[in-house]
């Protein structure tokens, strides 16, 4: 190629597939093929005296200028990809070799069209991405939050949303959302809430403004500006179970490859959320009571184990209640076992209210409970909340048509006045709980209520 003569190039380089460009030292195209219009949806006269970065995605520009500055270096280049916004507001994957023309003060490049290539990697990955976020994601949110990033690199995304539909109540949720800027409105947006009941009704993907156009009509910013939106059914064998909604960059459109694409991907996330769900569930079973939903025995054990190791460091106070409800046998052999069932669950209820969100609550197994109280500054402390448990399950209970009352007898053991382990502090609690338990019966046999005599708070080193 004579790089003196560039005005002889146009017989020949007007017969390649790829798209040849000649740019000035200020970025303004100076000749383009006629290749460009089939690459990028623009013609030759479209495009020469423009600014070729403005046609590159903008969060491609400042590489793209990097490696614009190397090749205007005399270092010739060769395989570097970046993309474009074509004219139908698609994007399009390029890989350019360029050099430099000294003599011509021009920068010399052919443009070849890897989108397709592209896509299909990125798709490959992504399909491997989803199923690896199945097994390592802490949580539904945390595969929820990968899911976006993955789903980012394939196609232009400003605002990402998971919608979860519930076909027994009807109940649309948004478990996440997030746009660009880290804010959550996305579901705000009348666009995006007709979208969803679009796609999860139809069970079909959709392009707006073509899922709704009465939302739109009113929306003439957003017309202007160039916004488009995408969301996919996320279909299971049984039903649908909601939708992946996208909204694009300003000036960028989502395009049928792009619907298809996401529409191949939705099958991946569902088969990871559906892992996911067994994962939480079997985790659910093995940490909480299936009757109460508390945690269980090990879980307490565990938190135990933990709140001690802080109270050692910190030199700080602890303490656990341990109680029981008086007379629980007769109401399972009067009522049955649904409504001891049901009184349980509201032993639990109402315990969980009686403590702060840091306390934890444990079924420990019958009619037995826990209560661990991380932060007391005195013993008095843990009395106050043991007396205030005693009088909100002492309070009636609508069971099985029968109004109950749920007597309780409460022990207490402190850290470390009754013990350094978890252990001695739980045999010290349950001792004391007994001893309050016999002050009721004694109590009973007198004819006395037993009122704030259930309680009981041993001294130090007591055993019974």
């Amino acid at each position: 190629m004579d790089m003196k003569t560039p005005a002889t190039l146009p017989d020949f380089a007007d017969l390649l597939l790829d798209a040849v460009f000649m740019v000035d030292v200020r970025g303004h195209i100076v000749y383009v093929n006629a290749a460009c219009e089939c690459i990028f949806g623009y013609t030759p006269a479209e495009m020469i005296g423009k600014k070729l970065i403005d046609f590159v995605l903008p969060e491609d520009r400042v590489r793209t200028w990097e490696e614009a500055m190397l090749v205007m270096t005399g270092r010739p280049r060769v395989g570097f990809e970046n993309r474009y916004v074509r004219k139908d507001g698609s994007i399009a994957s390029i890989m350019w070799s360029a050099r430099w023309s000294k003599d011509d003060q021009l920068r010399i490049g052919v443009a070849r069209d890897v989108t397709d290539r592209k896509r299909a990697e990125a798709l490959q990955a992504a399909t491997y991405a989803i199923s690896e976020a199945a097994h390592t994601a802490g949580d539904l949110v945390g595969l929820y939050r990968e899911v976006h990033r993955i789903i980012a690199k394939l196609v232009p995304v400003t605002s990402f949303a998971v919608a979860m539909w519930d076909e027994t109540t009807g109940r649309l949720s948004f478990p996440y959302q997030l746009d660009i800027q880290g804010d959550s409105a996305l579901v705000q947006d009348p666009v995006a809430r007709q979208l969803c009941a679009d796609v999860i009704h139809g069970r079909q993907p959709v392009l707006a403004p073509e899922a709704s156009p009465d939302a739109l009509a009113g929306d003439a910013a957003s017309q202007e500006e160039g916004e488009s939106w995408l969301g996919v059914p996320l279909v299971t064998r049984k039903n649908t179970m909601g939708a992946l909604i996208v909204k694009s960059h300003l000036g960028t459109f989502y395009t049928e490859k792009d619907k298809e694409l996401l529409q191949y991907v939705s099958t991946q996330v569902v088969t990871a959320i559906e892992r996911r769900q067994l994962h939480d569930e079997l985790l659910r079973l093995a940490q909480y009571d299936d009757l109460t939903g508390l945690p269980n025995r090990r879980v307490f054990y565990d938190r135990m184990e933990l709140a001690l190791a802080r109270k050692r460091r910190e030199r700080g106070r602890a303490a656990v209640l341990y109680l029981d409800l008086n007379d629980f046998k007769q109401i399972n052999d009067s009522l049955g076992h649904a409504a001891g069932d049901l009184m349980l669950q509201e032993v639990a209820r109402r315990l969980k209210q009686c403590v702060r969100e840091e306390d934890t609550v444990t079924r420990l197994g019958g009619d037995e409970f826990a209560v661990l109280l991380e932060k007391i500054q005195m013993p008095e402390d843990a009395e106050a909340i043991a007396e205030k448990v005693h009088t909100a399950l002492g309070q009636p209970a609508s069971i099985a048509g029968k109004l109950l009352r749920m007597v309780p007898s409460v022990g207490i053991a402190l850290y470390p006045d009754h013990g350094n382990r978890v252990e001695e502090l739980l045999k010290h609690a349950d001792n004391a709980m007994y001893a309050a338990k016999k002050n009721t019966a004694s109590a009973r046999r007198k004819g006395h209520f037993p009122g704030a005599s259930a309680l009981s708070l041993p001294p130090a080193g007591e055993t019974f």
